[in-house]
């Protein structure tokens, strides 16, 4: 996959319960299937943070995903920042 210089980053964290669910696993699948790239890490407050870079329509298909009620364990909620792609980001990873 290639980098996603000049495409839009998207930060989300998700609450709920949403670790040690196979829900990173899962944010990880949409993204690639989406093209994006970045990741999905586990967080010490119970939240998953997940960052994915492309173009933002894209990004907002993965961000309607991440809130659809599809994944696995229980999304409370999901915080969204948008900003410029940094670019320099290759697959999508589990942390």
């Amino acid at each position: 996959m290639s980098d996603t210089t000049g495409g839009t980053r998207l930060t989300a964290w998700v609450h709920g319960h949403v670790q040690g669910v196979g829900f990173r696993w899962w944010a990880r699948s949409r993204a690639l299937e989406l093209g994006l790239a970045g990741s999905a890490t586990n967080l010490p407050d119970g939240r998953v943070e997940v960052v994915a870079e492309g173009p933002k329509d894209n990004c907002a298909r993965l961000l309607a995903a991440l809130r659809s009620g599809e994944s696995p364990g229980r999304v409370d909620h999901v915080v969204e920042r948008w900003s410029p792609a940094k670019g320099g980001i290759q697959g999508f990873v589990e942390r």
